[in-house]
């Protein structure tokens, strides 16, 4: 018997040994792997600078992106910005043109009223004659002159008769000539008169509708270039405290470019042009200056003046439709002489930069009114006063024919209107030079100075 249990055992033993060795192997392999070495510090920084690197690479990518859609919304507008300025100008002209026109159709029915006036006086004057005159033809139509062959004894008569209506009736034929030429020429005045009236009133209405059309352009060119409201209205408020202190506008000119942030940057801004434009003139062949001169305002995109300020006499607009009531150096009733020159404006007239500029002043100054002073550069400043409102802020620039303000009713009371008696707006307009007041006459485009009879 110990034979087959000593088998037995042997293969019990052998199966456990099998069971025990299959049971081994899978344990040892599901055992975690030995833990691998700590990374030195020279690799944990390297790491860490590539992560800082790769941050950084994001980040310039993002810049670089961002770079693009501001270079983009700049092209945008800078391009809205030109044809704003371009549509403003259109504008602004078209408006002039019509401002001009209807002055001229003005000047016309004054003309005709006044020829009006004198047939009616020649015409009263000849009452008593005319009236004598129909007075004898009413008596000759109810006691003819005696038919000879029916009363022969009245020859004698008949004689007389003959001989007055022979002395009366080449002057009464005479009379009614010139009465006749006259009443003629008194119809087709007031059927003139009639049109003009007609004129004149689609004149104003058109008038009123560019003028509303030119309001939103005005209103969106501010809204495009004005800072903060908070920040305009600090700096309106600084004007007027500059204002109330300045002695008179070359005090005023000093004060505002050494105490306002905005007309200190007008300033500095205006030299360097200046300094910009210098360098390219001299670099400039003659043939290429003289075509910058011939369009001096061609470029609507410009941000500076194309030309200095020296080289545009007889090139600028007037800034507004008008007559010139006094010129510089005229006798200012006071025992001096006109600093600059006065314009007889339109009623709610437009009134344009006469030249590309900075706005150094643009606010109420004393009796003058609304001021603005435009830097032209080279030490050239422009001078307006009288107007009843302003439409653009200190610091702006502004480009030659651009509607700047616009003129009241004359209701308002400035120095200028008080000085001419006007019952009209006045505008007055200065030129300064280094700080004294120069004679803007040689300034004005011919065409211009034409128009008002300069």
């Amino acid at each position: 018997m110990g034979g087959p249990r000593s088998a037995a055992f042997a293969f019990s033993c052998a199966l456990g040994s099998c069971a025990l060795g299959l049971a081994a192997g899978p344990l040892r392999a599901e055992s975690p792997p030995p833990p691998k070495p700590a990374p030195s510090a020279d690799e944990g920084e390297l790491s860490a600078k590539r992560l800082q690197l790769r941050g950084v690479e994001d980040t310039i990518s993002a810049s670089e992106e961002q770079k693009r859609k501001i270079e983009s919304e700049i092209a945008t507008l800078q391009g809205e910005r030109e044809r704003l300025s371009q549509t403003l100008l259109d504008a602004t002209a078209r408006l002039r043109a019509t401002e001009e026109s209807a002055q001229e159709v003005e000047k016309r029915l004054d003309e005709l009223t006044v020829g009006e006036d004198a047939i009616l006086q020649s015409l009263q004057a000849r009452r008593a004659l005319v009236g004598e005159v129909l007075l004898v033809l009413q008596r000759m139509g109810r006691r003819p002159p005696p038919a000879l062959l029916a009363q022969p004894e009245d020859i004698l008569e008949a004689i007389r008769a003959s001989m007055a209506m022979g002395a009366v009736l080449p002057q009464m034929r005479a009379e009614m000539a010139a009465l006749q030429i006259d009443l003629e020429k008194l119809s087709r005045l007031r059927d003139d008169i009639r049109d003009q009236q007609a004129n004149l009133l689609r004149e104003k209405e058109s008038l009123n509708v560019q003028r509303a059309n030119l309001a939103p352009m005005i209103e969106a060119r501010q809204k495009a270039l004005k800072e903060a409201e908070t920040a305009r209205a600090a700096q309106s408020e600084r004007a007027r405290a500059l204002a109330a202190q300045a002695s008179g506008i070359k005090d005023l000119i000093a004060r505002m470019e050494a105490e306002s942030e905005a007309a200190r940057r007008a300033a500095q801004a205006a030299r360097d042009a200046d300094a910009r434009r210098e360098a390219d003139d001299a670099a400039l062949s003659r043939e290429q200056r003289a075509a910058a001169l011939s369009a001096p305002f061609h470029d609507p995109a410009r941000l500076a003046p194309a030309v200095a300020f020296a080289d545009l006499k007889g090139r600028l607009p007037l800034p507004a439709s008008g007559q010139i009531l006094r010129r510089f150096g005229a006798p200012d009733g006071y025992g001096g002489t006109e600093k600059g020159m006065s314009l007889a404006a339109r009623e709610k007239g437009v009134v344009i930069a006469p030249a590309d500029g900075w706005i150094a002043f643009s606010g109420p100054y004393r009796s003058y009114g609304q001021l603005l002073i435009i830097n032209a550069g080279g030490g050239y400043y422009v001078v307006l006063a009288g107007m009843a409102r302003i439409n653009v802020s200190v610091g702006q620039f502004v480009l030659a024919g651009e509607p700047v303000a616009s003129m009241g009713d004359g209701s308002a009371q400035t120095a200028a209107t008080i000085a001419i008696g006007a019952k009209q707006p006045i505008l007055y307009v200065e030129f300064r030079k280094d700080g004294n007041s120069i004679d803007p006459g040689p300034w004005w485009a011919r065409s211009d100075m034409r128009k008002v009879g300069g």
